[in-house]
C-alpha cells in the first residue's frame, strides 16, 4: 500500500513540475520583458527565490539542448528574459506584426542609450531635427527621461529602457551590452548579403 502511495506522490510532483516549468516559461513568453524571481514565483505560488532560478535553469538548459532560435537569459537583479537570439533577428525582423520603433526614433534611441547620459541639443545635431520629435516619442513610451540642464535637456534611459531591452541597469555594463548587440547585428547583416 506504502508503495502505490508513494508512486503516486512522485506522478503528482513531476506533473507539479511540468506544469510548473510551462507557467514560468508562458509567462517570461508573455512578459515580453525580464522579469524578477519575485514575479516568477507569484506565477508559480512560492515565495522561494531559489526553487524559481532552479525552475529557469531547467528552463535555459532545455532551449540550449534543442539549438533554438529562442533563449533565456539571467539578467542581474535575479531576472530573466526569454527572448530571439540575435543573431536571427535580421532575417526575421520584417516578419514582426509592428515594430516598436521605426528606423528613425531607434536610431535616436540607439545614440541616446550609448552616449548618455548626453545633451539634447547633441542629439539635435548628430541626429538633426527630427530628433525632436523622435525624443518627445520616446519620453512618452517610458524609454528616455529628459531633465533641463540650462537651456538644453539632459537625457538618459530609464530603467523600463534596460528592462525591455533586456539590459542592465548598471551604465557602464549596459554600453558594453550595447556595443556587443551592435556588433553582432552588423555581422549578422553581413552574411546575409
Amino acid at each position: 500500500m506504502e508503495k502505490i502511495e508513494l508512486e503516486s506522490s512522485e506522478l503528482l510532483s513531476k506533473e507539479k513540475l511540468k506544469r510548473n516549468l510551462a507557467l514560468v516559461e508562458a509567462a517570461l513568453y508573455v512578459a515580453g520583458r525580464p522579469l524578477d524571481s519575485k514575479t516568477l514565483g507569484s506565477i508559480i505560488k512560492t515565495r522561494s527565490k531559489s526553487k524559481v532560478q532552479k525552475l529557469v535553469r531547467v528552463l535555459m538548459e532545455k532551449y540550449e539542448s534543442c539549438e533554438s532560435a529562442l533563449e533565456i537569459l539571467e539578467l542581474e537583479d535575479e531576472r530573466f528574459v526569454l527572448q530571439l537570439k540575435t543573431e536571427f533577428s535580421p532575417q526575421v525582423q520584417r516578419l514582426a506584426i509592428r515594430p516598436l520603433l521605426s528606423k528613425g526614433p531607434l536610431k535616436t534611441l540607439s545614440y541616446t542609450a550609448f552616449r548618455q547620459p548626453v545633451l539634447q541639443s547633441q542629439v539635435v545635431d548628430v541626429r538633426g531635427h527630427h530628433a525632436y520629435g523622435h525624443l518627445r516619442q520616446l519620453e512618452d513610451m517610458g524609454l528616455i527621461s529628459r531633465e533641463r540642464v540650462g537651456r538644453s535637456r539632459l537625457l538618459r534611459t530609464t530603467g523600463f529602457f534596460a528592462d525591455f531591452f533586456g539590459l542592465s541597469h548598471d551604465l557602464r555594463t549596459m554600453k558594453r551590452q550595447l556595443k556587443r548587440v551592435f556588433e553582432d547585428f552588423e555581422k549578422a547583416e553581413r552574411e546575409t548579403e
